[in-house]
């Protein structure tokens, strides 16, 4: 029985280096994601003056409650949409001028909900060039704190932004959310602010976050559960069987729900303490199903949806339409490449399996990524029923996992073919 290791959570890494660079002593961050995104966070936290002492298994901060340690910096943060949207957030909260770019692909991601915000509480902030995007500048001089409103209809970063950023103002800090996607992240971000000392309220809509900073603590980074999803999707369309330890009840990655819509379509989950494991049973029913708190898992299901015994219907996944592609219509293209019927809407996606039921599509092709980790990740998983599937920019998995093809490859011979 195939037994996956899975790299560490990207989002709860970048969540941990945030936490570790503003926490008063030395943290100690346990298996943590080395990715090209975590990399970048790592390495735009040396340029704001931070010290990130790094060992294969673990990477040790000195947090700074006061801020960069430079008066300026100049801050590249790559393809991240997590070190686009924090590391601005961190060096508000200090004292300097700031300046933060990013990859083509990142630029076009949307920013202006969490500045608005930042400027709202005080920031001197200004978009140098198309106003809510990269690239921009900080003059700063700490953050007074207080109340402001945020949409978080996008993106849950923003409002995780803001959170972390509370108890670096002097006031402390009330968000009132308008709307909310992806609900998850954030309970993942309060989770993690506890174990960093710091105690978040909810009073409605109201997120109230105290004054008073972190402490430095040593923290175990679980595995990926977006990464997961493509083992666990790989056991249910094959027939065979994958379990990954360290991920199970009790894990912080709403994510990890991924399998119970698994389970709806036919799958045997178990899910306990120790991990998670999925095994195929030859069925996979259609559904439809929201994934508007685990979006990211929306191209998982989209690319096994071909081998449905009926139409698999995604709701409520608007906000992947800004990702680091539009990846509804990213997968719609790469289905419809393979012979597979679909249609799309502002917000959902329907597959409709091809001709009998569970039937496979008719040819391989070259799968467009549009440089984005999950759309190759995601139709690597069709390839296991699909011959001659391959894609154009393979390497863009380095993102979240550099090493996913090797590791993919080796669970491909222990499945059944």
């Amino acid at each position: 029985m195939p037994v996956v290791d899975i790299p560490g959570s990207k989002s709860i890494t970048a969540r941990a280096l945030f936490l570790a660079a503003a926490a008063d002593g030395v943290t100690t961050l346990r298996r943590p994601l080395r990715s090209d995104d975590t990399e970048g966070f790592a390495e735009g936290l040396t340029r704001l003056g931070y010290r990130v002492g790094r060992t294969p298994d673990a990477w040790q901060i000195d947090g700074r409650p006061q801020g960069p340690a430079v008066a300026e910096a100049d801050v590249y943060c790559r393809d991240g949409a997590t070190t686009a949207r924090f590391l601005p957030t961190l060096a508000a909260a200090g004292h300097g001028s700031f300046r933060f770019d990013a990859s083509p692909q990142m630029r076009r991601r949307p920013l202006l909900p969490l500045t608005q915000a930042l400027r709202d509480l005080g920031v001197d902030l200004r978009h140098e060039e198309a106003e809510g995007h990269h690239p921009l500048r900080i003059e700063a001089s700490g953050v007074e704190g207080g109340e402001v409103v945020l949409d978080a209809g996008q993106s849950s970063q923003y409002l995780t932004a803001l959170l972390l950023l509370g108890p670096l103002t002097r006031k402390g800090l009330r968000v009132r959310v308008t709307d909310l996607v992806s609900a998850p992240y954030v309970e993942i971000t309060i989770a993690m602010m506890r174990e960093f000392g710091v105690e978040v309220r909810r009073e409605g809509p109201v997120y109230v976050v105290p004054p008073g900073g972190y402490k430095a603590t040593t923290y175990g980074i679980e595995p990926d559960a977006s990464t997961a999803s493509y083992f666990f999707a790989a056991a249910a369309v094959t027939g065979g069987e994958v379990t990954v330890p360290g991920l199970g009840t009790g894990a912080l990655q709403g994510d990890l729900g991924f399998v119970d819509v698994l389970r709806r379509m036919g799958a045997e989950v178990e899910t306990s303490a120790q991990g998670t494991r999925v095994r195929g049973t030859g069925e996979l029913r259609g559904l439809t199903v929201n994934m508007r708190d685990i979006s990211d898992t929306m191209p998982t299901l989209a690319a096994i949806a071909p081998f449905a015994s009926g139409p698999v219907r995604i709701e409520d996944v608007g906000n992947t339409r800004v990702k680091e592609c539009d990846r509804l219509e990213a997968c719609a293209e790469g289905l419809r490449r393979l012979g597979v019927q679909v249609a799309t809407g502002p917000d959902w996606i329907e597959i409709r399996p091809s001709g009998a039921p569970g039937s496979t599509p008719v040819t391989g092709t070259e799968i467009k990524s549009y440089g984005d980790h999950r759309i190759v990740m995601s139709f690597a998983v069709t390839g296991l029923r699909v011959p001659g599937i391959s894609f154009d920019d393979p390497g863009c998995v380095r993102k979240t996992f550099p090493d996913f093809h090797e590791e993919f490859g080796v669970l491909r011979g222990q499945l059944p073919a």
